[in-house]
């Protein structure tokens, strides 16, 4: 059974900066898709940043993600970061993992056929 975990969420400031992880203990990350995804309260799930499996070099990222949101790999760890920076009200959500074993990038939730269970990220003032 594929099992994601995330951990990093919790609360933040404005302008603050978070580090979010996806690990597996049972899945080999650099060779599949991993996507962040946010979901915030009565809004559907959103791309955030999307990372291709390692032996391709492909990053997808949602506009508001541009330059601020980079997605990495780190293959030694089997870990998938998103760094979160100069945090805004807006990012307030559930952050999840996905991954799926495919030969390029998804970029939409529907591609993806496994998830974690999510780390909240709160926006406090």
């Amino acid at each position: 059974q594929v099992k994601l975990v995330e951990s990093g969420g919790g609360p933040v400031q404005p302008g603050g900066s978070l580090r979010l992880s996806c690990t597996s203990s049972t899945l080999t990350s650099e060779h599949y898709s991993i996507g962040w995804f946010s979901q915030a309260p009565g809004k559907k799930r959103e791309a955030v940043a999307c990372i291709s499996a390692s032996h391709r070099s492909y990053t997808y990222y949602a506009d508001s993600a541009k330059g601020r949101l980079p997605i990495s790999r780190d293959v030694a760890e089997n870990t998938v970061w998103l760094q979160m920076n100069n945090l805004k009200p807006e990012n307030t959500a559930i952050y999840y993992c996905a991954a799926v074993s495919v030969t390029t990038i998804a970029t939409t939730a529907e591609e993806y056929d496994y998830w974690g269970q999510g780390t909240q990220v709160t926006f406090s003032s």
